[in-house]
């Protein structure tokens, strides 16, 4: 039976959660977001009252959380600034393939610093020409002795450049497709890889989206991550869960959307009376509740069923594509609530159409979320 009653532990996290959103995240977002830069003092207090790293095991370090109560602190972080929030949290995608696929002492090497300092982590699986369709990876790792050699460019990639550690996939023989792709764990003082061409992006500006490039980069042979050939399955390992947490990262920014929204509205006076008094902006306003209810909902289920080890692709597949096309719905809703001024960069309605945008593309587009489904629907 579904149950989304909160311990009081659960409680206070999202309660930190939501007050460091509104007291540390939104007074300078929109500095960060002119500047496209990562708000570093930002993250660095993130850090310093637990809001990262928190799906990390506590043995390593980490917070150990559920799903759920991740995804709620996300949900808040978003309502704050989505690119700050990207910067916060992109250690999770990265160090879940570690959690999967490595030995205690690789987990105990690369996960426990994290918890130590506020330092970045980064995922490096999307090429120029791999994206939807991982198994076009064309990054290359070569075994020598003791190493493996890397060459390849890594595009779209979070904290690239800022991060410490890495988690890349590369295949060990083109020809196998997805059977030749395989992960490691790479520091970024490793020789031969850097960050290549800063992306300039029309939303989450305040996080880092580049290159990576891999240049003869010779990666320590106990940096492998499970076995040669496996590393697909660890990439794709946690995307249920990434998908769940967009979704409420999407719910996030449409109660922020609604909430500027609904106070514009009652402040803003055209012919003599408030514009939340005309029925046009009220129905506006009761469409933009209703999206934002069903988006709650449905990704409250879907991070239940996988806190309850229930099957759950089909529900993340629904959230994902649901949550973020209302979420594109609801944004715009309110800046044609919040007219010419909507538009403007002075007011923040413009920066969440823009920050939204990104999220029905992230960790599979919707179109693929719907072949998914499609084919799941059909083997039922």
């Amino acid at each position: 039976m579904l149950n989304f009653s909160l311990t009081q532990e659960q409680e206070d996290m999202i309660r930190l959660a939501k007050d460091f959103a509104k007291k540390e995240m939104i007074p300078v977002a929109h500095e960060y977001d002119e500047k496209e830069e990562p708000a570093d003092e930002v993250v660095k207090k993130a850090f310093d009252i637990g809001l990262m790293n928190l799906t990390l095991p506590a043995e390593y370090g980490g917070m150990g959380l559920d799903t759920f109560t991740n995804c709620r602190v996300g949900e808040e972080l978003c309502y704050g600034c989505t690119g700050i929030q990207t910067t916060i949290t992109a250690n999770t995608l990265a160090t879940v393939p570690i959690m999967i696929g490595g030995t205690e002492e690789q987990k105990k090497r690369f996960l426990s610093p994290l918890a130590e300092a506020p330092i970045l982590a980064a995922f490096a699986l999307t090429e120029p020409n791999a994206g939807s369709d991982n198994s076009m990876i064309q990054t290359t790792a070569r075994r020598e002795g003791d190493f493996y050699v890397l060459n390849g460019n890594k595009c779209f990639i979070t904290n690239a450049g800022v991060a410490d550690l890495y988690t890349v996939f590369a295949t060990v023989d083109r020809s196998r497709g997805s059977k030749g792709i395989t992960a490691f764990a790479v520091t970024s003082d490793t020789p031969g890889i850097y960050a290549g061409k800063k992306e300039k992006k029309m939303g989450i500006r305040a996080s880092v989206t580049a290159e990576v490039i891999l240049d003869d980069c010779r990666v320590p042979v106990e940096n492998l991550l499970g076995e040669e050939g496996k590393g697909l399955r660890l990439a794709l390992a946690n995307l249920n869960e990434a998908r769940i947490g967009v979704g409420a990262g999407a719910v996030g920014i449409m109660r922020r959307a609604f909430d500027e929204a609904l106070e514009y509205s009652k402040q803003r006076v055209q012919f003599g009376r408030p514009i939340c008094a005309n029925q046009a902006i009220q129905f506006m306003l009761a469409d933009m509740a209703i999206m934002i209810e069903a988006s709650r909902n449905l990704y409250w289920k879907a991070a239940w069923l996988v806190d309850s080890h229930l099957p759950a692709q089909k529900e993340s597949a629904i959230t994902k594509t649901f949550c973020t096309e209302a979420g594109v719905k609801v944004t715009n809703i309110a800046l044609q609530i919040f007219g010419g001024y909507g538009y403007i960069r002075e007011y923040p309605v413009e920066k969440l159409v823009r920050d939204m945008r990104i999220l029905p593309i992230l960790d599979g587009t919707n179109q693929i979320q719907r072949v998914i489904l499609s084919g799941l629907l059909l083997r039922e």
